[in-house]
Order: C-alpha cells, then structure tokens, then sequence
C-alpha cells in the first residue's frame, strides 16, 4: 500500500464470495446503522453507479426500530465527489464527453514540444483520437503522470537500451511521456477556463478534502454520522483516500466481497482485505445474507458461482446406491449435482440470440414470468445494441441500460445533414465563385439532400431556408419544430428506440449551445460541424449511460459486470466460447501488449508476478501458471462469469455457439471454464432441448425456415464422416413439412423463393440458373 494513503477506520464485512442474498445483507447493516444514528445522518456510498436505484429501493423498504421512514441517503462515489467539488467552488463547470474531445484534440495539436513519429503515424488510423482520450482518461482517474514513469525508469527491471532507447519498450515510454505532458497541459487548459472533468472529480475532490481547504471537510462531513461502503471490493486506491477523508470522524463500516472485484482488479491487483492497512477490523460472513445459513435461498447454480469466484468444489455432492465404491460415477449409476447451469449450444452468433428468445418465451408461458424478470448479459457493451435488435426481431422487448454511438442513431445522421446543407448555404453567400463551391461540396451537399428527402418526404430548399436564424442551436431546434422530428420518432420507433433518439437530440443541440460559448471552434454552421464530425467518428458506443425501461417491462441487456448488484429470475450469459472467456486480453490499440508488460506506468495490470495472479484470485493454481499476464486476466473473466450468474435467483443460462468462416468447417470452441464445469464432480451443465421448443415471432420463424435445408445437409454429412448412421427418413419427413408449409395459402413467392434458393445452395449450387 503507497504509503501517502491515509489509513481508514472502521469495520470492514467481507462476504467470502459472490452468492445470493447480497442486498439482503446490506441492509441489515443499513438497519443497525440507521437504528443507531438516524436514517438522514447515514450516508450510502456505493463505488459505481450502475444498480443504484436497486439498493435505494431496497433500503428504502427497511423497517426502523423506531417505525421511522427509512428515507435512505444512498450516492454513487463519483456522484458524491462531485457535490463536494461543487460546494467548494460553484462556478466549476463539468466538461462534457463533447467538449473534451473537441479540446483535447487543440491542446495535442497545438502541442509546442516535437509528436514522437510512432504516434505521428498512429494519429491515421480512424480510432487514434478515441484510444488516446481513453488512455487518459484512466491516466486522469488514477493519478499516472510523467513522474510515475520517470519513478518506472529509474526501478525497472529492463535494459536501459531498450528502456529509453529505439527498442519496442523505449518508443513506449516515449509515447506515453508525450501523452501524459498533453494531458498535464490539458488539465491546465481546463484549470483556465473553469472546466473540471469527470475522470478528474475524484482525485481533485481527495485534494480538496485532504487539505480541507477553506473548511471544505468540516462542512461536508457535517451532514452524516455514519458512511456505509457499498461494493468496497471495487474501491481503487484514490477511492479509498476519499472514503478515509471522508469519514474521518464517522462510524465507517465497509461491505464487500472478497473474490468479487473485477473492475478494480483491472487496474489493481491483490484481494481488498490486504490493501487497506490495519485500522479497518475485518469480519468475514459466509452465508448469502451473513447468518451461515446457505440452503433457506440458494439457487440451483450455487455452487457454480462459488466454484468459478473462489474455486470452492461442491461438498455436498450426493451419491447414490448405483455409484462406484471410490464415488465415481459408473454407467448405471446416477449423482445428484451440487450445482446446475442449463446451457444453450447453437451454430451461429444469430442462433444463439434466437433461442435465448425462444427460452425465453417458453419460460413466461411455464411461469408467468414478466420480461423484466430476465437479463441477457454480453461480454462487452459493444455488443448491446445488435444483441437487443436480435431480440427484439424474434419478438421479445427489451430494456435498455445506454444509448448508442452518434454514428448510429437516424436522428442524429439527420441533424447532421442539415448543419451540412447549412454549411453549404453560408459558404455560398460567402464564395464569389460558386463553380467551385460546388465542385468542393457537391457530394456531400447531394448526400446529405437524400438523406433528408428519405426522412422528410416534404424536404425543400426553402424549407431549409424558413429554419435558417444567427444562432445555430435555434436553427436546429426550429428544424425539429417544423419537421416533427420527436413526432416521426414516437410513431415509427418502439420505446426504446425513440428514448435513445431522443437522448441524441439533446447531445447534438448541446453541442451546439457549446459552439456558440466556446472559442475552441467558431460560433457557426462550419465551427458546429467540425465539432459534430470529430464527435460523432471518436463517440463510443453506449459511453452515456441511460437506465430505462419501457413502461410494460423488457427484458435487460447488458455488459456481465452491470449485474453486479441486480437479481433476476433468469440470467443468459451469451458468448462463451474460448476467445471471449477467457479471451484475449486487450489493453489498448495504440501499442502492442508486449509493450507495455514492463511499463508500471502505464493505468492497467501489465505485469503481474504469479504470485500476484494467486494472491488475486484464489482459484489460480500456483504450478499452472505460464504467463501470468495471460493468467491474471483469464482469472477475471473466469470471475465476471461467477459475478454474472450470481444474478440469477431461479435459472443461469450459459450460452455458447460455434466458430467458423462457413461452410461446414465449423468448431465448438467452448470456452475452457464450460469444461471445467463439466469435469468437476457434483456440477453439472444441462443442455437446453430447442430442437422441439415452439418459435416465436414472425422474423424468428422465418429464418428458422430458411437455416433448415443447409442445417439439416449439415447434420447429415457429419454423422457420415465419423461413421454414424444418418436418419434420412427424419430428413425426408423434415423436408416434407417444408413443403407443405409453402404450399400453404398465402405464403409470400419471395419467401418460397428464398427457400428453394437454401436447397441449391445446400446441393452445391452457387449461383442460381434461371
């Protein structure tokens, strides 16, 4: 532990590992603490804010001693650290996602000192300004700078030729040291103009409190008794100073869970318990609600969470009369497992989606579930937005927890045609040649023209020109006005669809209240595109998070790590297969990961020593491990699975599909941790049966249709080449039922079309003879 971080006192209740009955627990703590302080002097800090209105909604149902209302303070720490830094200086104004693209892109272009060629020729390729913004925001967040690296260079373990020489490891740090000296003069920038950013709220907010500037602590800390820590296995080092300023002279008691972290442990390695010195007294609870009682609510996939979070092997496997005398299992022999996750094994990506819906259905049918009693958790948040589409086509709504990127939402492509055209408008009263104004912007001028007349059929220049006014944002929100822009949205987009259109109508017209304040770009039509465009190619997807859902429920879709404090019947984990469990791990595009293993200073776990990966992760076997990199960030997946079916209060899917290029030269990769399962005695994996399951949704049923000829090919030569017997007859009954269904009344000729194109092309027929 550094040694300029202030110890924390308190208690500390460790869970041993991710199980049922965490919100339970942590309002049996909130009970005594708000029993012994008072409701409004008990402070609820929760480390991220993804599930917060779960535990406020959870808290707030907690019966008082007294009969008082609970009332419960519950905060995210970001969102407290930014009160604080307010209440010290009001006129602070928060940079937006926007503007800090827009004005770290002058600061690096402005830069005085020479750009190291490396990133002279990086700066290219499309996603160069992303990967930058994203190293320094967690340079940002965990206090990395020049001086970490020059404290690297001087304690390092590698060659000082290579260290600070041409080699792969020198040009690194070279790179870095220019990228960390533009992000010290982007938080000068910042300092200048009055702007603070959000990855820099917490490490100013700690500054602030440390030196309790202007009593800034004593009147803070005034407002509570009492601080309760929620999901403290997640607490990073600065989060730690904060929470130590903060709590100075309150009852601190942290709750957590010991083999639970995984966004810390990105970033930091070691168990939380050895990272936060001796003034916390640390209690260890080992029951799903801290009692010891395990069975009153444990779920069927128990004992897969606790395997998979701590490597804990079942031990109350059951054997019955028919098993060996050693307990194996014979042929005749049957074993009741400990623990049980249903699995769902398909061909494709596309196929999985469909049969998640199809379960799905079938389980509102069986139980009368609601749809926002299920989630489907993906391994990355890019995959959200084609995963919820997919869903949504076979005819199952869905929630949605963000919004996508610009580059995607129809509502934004149209705003931008329109500051296009507006462009092109101004810069012709301004041009005295017009031939050439035209032959410089007649193909985007014509782009974005088709572009508008597809969304608004009534698109006229005049009309462009009846919108036109001095100030750019009431230009476009005359255009939204005038064109029914949020009008056409609500009638032709499902609710989720028009929230997050919605969401980036508010963004674009932010973007342009900014240019018409700022002198980072000019306050007009070719200022609001230069700064719309860099918005729109350098926006992630889903980087603004949203949680809503439609008013009649839908089914959740999210990242693995947003369950950690939610609870659904049902949980599907999608995409287990090996090259996304464990996976590649990936650092960033601006420098191979070789690069950077010997680079301390650099704002992630790059070189872990294996006693490190053991001392992190407790089911990480000493003797196994080859490259530690490889296996400290294999071990956080094999966690994020523990912390995603931990979710589930009924049922945990874990769902998996093949691998290929087509063709039938296609492999089940399953993930290695879907084999370790099914090699540990007292666990069990129980495949999903959808072969007979009813289809649901119109588009579902089609392509069901439409997979059936080249599937059923597939299956058939298979079982040829490793010497099976093919049941042609359930082939030929297949086909038949096909058949039947076309000649059916009032099946589409596109549709019977379509399938008879599937049978060529299953029977070697590439291109259709007519």
């Amino acid at each position: 532990m550094p040694p300029t971080e202030p110890s924390l006192e308190g208690t500390c209740k460790l869970r041993a590992v991710p199980e049922a009955g965490l919100l339970e627990f942590v309002a049996a703590e909130y009970a005594a603490l708000a029993d012994a302080h008072g409701a409004r002097n008990v402070l609820v800090l929760k480390r991220q804010p993804t599930g917060l209105e779960r535990v406020r909604a959870t808290l707030a149902d907690v019966e008082l001693s007294d009969g008082s209302p609970s009332s419960p303070r519950v905060e995210s720490v970001p969102e407290h650290a930014s009160k604080v830094i307010e209440a010290h200086d009001p006129t602070l104004d928060r940079l937006e996602y926007e503007e800090r693209i827009e004005l770290i892109s002058l600061v690096i272009g402005g830069a005085s000192r020479e750009v190291p060629t490396y990133l002279e020729n990086a700066s290219a390729h499309e996603s160069f300004g992303r990967d930058v913004g994203q190293l320094l925001l967690e340079a940002t967040r965990q206090r990395i700078g020049r001086s970490a690296l020059e404290a690297d260079a001087d304690g390092g373990s590698v060659e000082d030729h290579d260290r600070d020489g041409d080699g792969p490891i020198g040009v690194a740090r070279e790179c870095l040291s220019f990228l960390y000296a533009m992000n010290d003069r982007f938080h000068e920038e910042l300092t200048e103009r009055g702007f603070v950013e959000r990855a820099d709220v917490i490490p100013r907010a700690v500054d602030l409190l440390e030196a309790n500037a202007d009593g800034l602590r004593a009147r803070v800390t005034s407002e509570f008794d009492a601080v309760l820590a929620l999901e403290f296995e997640e607490y990073r080092r600065l989060d730690r100073r904060y929470l130590a300023a903060l709590s100075a002279n309150a009852d601190l008691v942290c709750l957590g869970e010991r083999h639970a972290s995984v966004e810390r442990t990105r970033v930091e390695p070691g168990r939380i318990d050895d990272l936060v010195g001796d003034g916390l007294a640390v209690e260890y609870h080992d029951g799903p609600d801290g009692t010891g009682d395990v069975e009153s609510r444990t779920p069927p996939h128990a004992a897969v969470t606790r395997f998979l979070a701590a490597g804990t092997p079942p031990t109350d496997v059951v054997s019955d009369p028919a098993d060996g005398p050693d307990g194996t299992r014979t042929a005749t022999s049957g074993r009741r497992p400990s623990g049980t996750v249903r699995t769902i094994s398909t061909r494709t990506a596309r196929e999985q989606v469909r049969a998640v819906a199809t379960e799905v259905q079938s389980l509102c049918e069986r139980h009368g579930w609601r749809y926002d009693a299920f989630a489907v958790a993906v391994p990355s948040i890019e995959r959200v937005p084609e995963t919820r589409r997919r869903l949504r086509e076979s005819g199952v709504p869905t929630a949605t927890i963000g919004t996508p990127s610009l580059a995607e939402d129809p509502a934004v492509n149209e705003l931008y045609a329109v500051v296009s055209l507006q462009c092109v408008r101004a810069r012709r009263r301004r041009s005295s040649d017009r031939h050439d104004l035209e032959s410089e912007f007649g193909e985007d001028r014509t782009a974005a023209i088709e572009r508008l007349r597809a969304r608004v059929p009534a698109f006229t220049p005049e009309l462009l020109e009846a919108c036109a006014d001095a100030s750019v944002s009431r230009s476009l929100e005359r255009w939204i006005r005038r064109t029914d822009l949020k009008g056409r949205i609500a009638a032709a987009e499902p609710w989720v669809d028009a929230r997050e259109q919605f969401e980036g109508i508010r963004r674009v017209l932010e973007i342009a209240r900014f240019v018409e304040e700022t002198d980072l770009v000019g306050p007009d039509w070719e200022g609001l595109r230069r700064m719309l465009e860099r918005t729109i190619r350098y926006d992630a997807p889903y980087v603004h998070a949203v949680e809503a859902s439609p008013p009649t429920g839908g089914v959740a879709v999210c990242p693995v790590d947003a369950l950690k404090y939610d609870r659904r019947r049902a949980v599907f984990v999608l995409d287990l297969i090996d090259e996304v469990y464990p996976g590649e791990q990936f650092l960033t595009q601006l420098f191979p990961t070789a690069w950077l293993r010997d680079v301390s200073a650099y704002p992630a776990v790059t070189d872990p020593a294996p006693e490190t990966v053991v001392e992190t992760f407790a089911p990480a076997d000493a003797d196994a491990i080859g490259d530690p990199f490889d296996a400290y960030h294999a071990q956080r997946a094999r966690r994020r699975l523990a912390v995603a079916s931990r979710a589930a209060t009924d049922v945990c899917y874990f769902c998996s599909y093949e691998r290929g290029s087509g063709g039938l030269r296609r492999t089940h990769d399953e993930s290695r941790y879907l084999d370790l399962l099914r090699a540990t005695p007292g666990l069990e994996l129980e495949p999903v049966d959808s072969g007979s399951a009813r289809i649901y949704g119109e588009a579902n049923a089609l392509e069901t249709i439409l997979d059936q000829p080249r599937a059923e090919l597939t299956r058939v030569l298979r079982e040829a080449s490793t010497g099976g017997d093919a049941d042609l007859a359930a082939t030929e009954e297949l086909f038949e039922e096909i058949a039947l269904v076309l000649e059916a009344d009032g099946v589409d000729d596109d549709l019977i079309e379509a399938v008879q194109s599937q049978f060529e092309f299953a029977a070697g027929e590439v291109v259709r003879g007519e």
